[in-house]
């Protein structure tokens, strides 16, 4: 066992004192350790409760023969985040989730490691630690918050955030607007629709990483207890089988977690992150196969913000298991892929049928032919863009609209406040990418209002920055190369012409290549926002969106 070299010989006398000061036993310490990485804290609906999850997973290990030994990780709230400073903390700290992880794990030598995550950044910095370090690990998420319910309707954190366009426009009270926020969060668990909490949760289950039922069981229900006991008696037989990440993550598991995303219409944060758990793990995948894998993989899905089911309604349809043998039987994933139940992928969804064929739909009756995410490139966006194609209205498909440009999410929102939005316009939101942000905020009060004022379906976004997970409408984000690197989005001027072509995959700046050049020749970058502290070393060091905004290794 690897945990010998912290427990056992005459050499390693002092290290069983530090163990027995804690009260572990000797019997204990003959055990495999297992790191127990809790994210639990007292700031995000998502973690709250992650103490339960934590102790009914530990008791799983002890069932299976395993000492579990809990430390913990940080977790940012992004709706508590929003639309403030904070938000560049949100990328940003996935980094500093992947990298303490590594750290614990190889300082104490722990045999095996059960993650804990629910929320946004969370999970995929959970991910890219289990790829980079491949010690045994299995992941059981907090799961998601059941809906709101709101005059008589479900509701979930979205819905707010759009409610204060609804009152600027006047089509809500300010009465309404506070009965609704009391009432859209009910309790603990990731918001209530397919945000990026939900997705990355759904995602690590389709990877193979976690249990059937991952990442659709409610975070209040007793299911997701007794898979916490579960998981922590998977993970000792992962160790005894000597099953690692590296079995699991591999070329054709990634491809099948690209076409469940397409297939429930996840957040874009997915395409950022799914680059950089695979950069970890040993593969590269171009942005070219998104698209590839979309135009085959129709949309069977579409929950909040895009339509009116909610997370708790897929695990009622049957789950991601129901999704994936849907797939499965029209040959649109790998079935073969190993899972950390042991088995195969294909193993772990039979007799799992669909129980509502309105929320998971038949493969011959989609919601869109094509999936849910879209990458875009053209002339504004020679590296690409993403933009969730699965909650943008069919008139905006297709627009052609002037810029109107805002060099942060401040400036637009004191346009948006100050009424000054006309409609047919496209909101270019710059110096907001992994560099000149620093940290590539979530921009979901800008769109949000643009929804609630019902300007969705007339006015476009977009940024070198992130839309939520949360975000519905035409909002095209990760547009590379960004600002800060001289990339076109920093060259529109008020009042250019912008082309959006979502089918085509095509986004475009409309101006004469020499105009382009002359003021590429004048541009300056800005100089840096951030001159201190972890933002600064990030800018400093964090790549393009385009690969995943990851660190540079040299």
């Amino acid at each position: 066992m690897l945990s010998d070299l912290v427990k056992k010989g005459l050499e390693k006398a002092p290290h069983r004192s530090l163990f027995k000061a804690m009260g572990y036993t000797d019997e204990e310490l003959r055990r495999p350790l297992i790191g127990i990485v809790n994210a639990h804290n007292e700031i995000v609906p998502g973690h709250i409760h992650l103490d339960t999850i934590a102790r009914a997973a530990k008791d799983g290990v002890r069932m299976a023969g395993g000492t579990p030994m809990e430390f913990p990780v940080i977790g940012v709230c992004d709706g508590i985040a929003m639309n403030h400073e904070g938000m560049k903390y949100s990328l940003a700290s996935r980094e500093l989730i992947a990298d303490s992880i590594e750290i614990m794990a190889r300082a104490h030598a722990f045999d095996g490691l059960v993650m804990i995550p629910n929320c946004d950044k969370i999970v995929p910095g959970m991910l890219m630690a289990a790829a980079r370090l491949d010690l045994p690990a299995i992941f059981i998420s907090g799961g998601p918050m059941l809906a709101g319910i709101f005059q008589g309707r479900k509701a979930a954190l979205s819905d707010i955030f759009e409610g204060i366009g609804a009152v600027k426009a006047g089509k809500m009270t300010a009465q309404e607007l506070a009965e609704m926020e009391t009432a859209i969060c009910p309790g603990c668990g990731s918001c209530a629709g397919m945000f990026t909490a939900n997705s990355m949760n759904c995602i690590t289950e389709v990877l193979g990483m976690a249990l059937p039922g991952n990442g659709t069981i409610p975070a209040v229900a007793a299911a997701r207890i007794r898979l916490a006991k579960d998981t922590g008696m998977k993970l000792m037989e992962l160790l005894e089988k000597k099953i690692r990440p590296s079995a699991i993550m591999t070329g054709p598991a990634f491809r099948n977690c690209i076409a469940a995303d397409m297939a429930l219409g996840c957040s874009t944060n997915t395409v950022l992150h799914l680059l950089a758990i695979a950069g970890e793990a040993g593969f590269e995948l171009p942005l070219e196969l998104f698209n590839e894998i979309s135009t085959k993989v129709p949309q069977l899905c579409k929950l909040s913000p895009a339509g009116p089911d909610h997370v708790e309604d897929l695990d009622r349809a049957g789950g991601i298991p129901a999704l994936l043998q849907r797939l499965l039987e029209a040959e649109l994933i790998d079935g073969s892929c190993l899972t950390v139940t042991g088995r195969t992928l294909a193993d772990n969804v039979t007799g799992c049928p669909v129980l509502n064929n309105s929320v998971i739909r038949r493969i011959g009756e989609p919601f869109s032919d094509s999936g849910g995410l879209s990458i875009l490139r053209g002339s504004l966006a020679p590296a690409g863009a993403v933009v969730k194609r699965g909650a943008v209205d069919p008139a905006m498909m297709v627009h052609r609209g002037p810029a109107r440009v805002f060099n942060s999410e401040e400036e637009v929102c004191a346009a948006l406040e100050a009424g000054n939005i006309q409609r047919g316009d496209v909101l270019v939101i710059r110096y907001e990418g992994p560099k000149g942000g620093p940290g590539m905020r979530e921009m979901l009060t800008p769109t949000a209002v643009v929804a609630g004022l019902g300007l969705d379906k007339d006015v476009a976004l977009i940024t070198d920055g992130r839309f939520s997970g949360a975000t519905r409408g035409a909002s095209i984000g990760h547009v590379s190369p960004e600002a800060a690197e001289g990339g076109p989005i920093a060259l529109i001027e008020d009042g250019d012409l912008i082309s959006i072509d979502i089918p085509a995959g095509k986004v475009d700046l409309l101006i004469e290549e020499d105009i382009l050049e002359s003021r590429r020749r004048e541009w300056q970058p800005q100089p840096p926002r951030v001159q201190k502290g972890y933002l600064q070393r990030y800018s400093r060091l964090v790549t393009s969106a385009s690969s995943g905004a990851v660190f540079r290794q040299t």
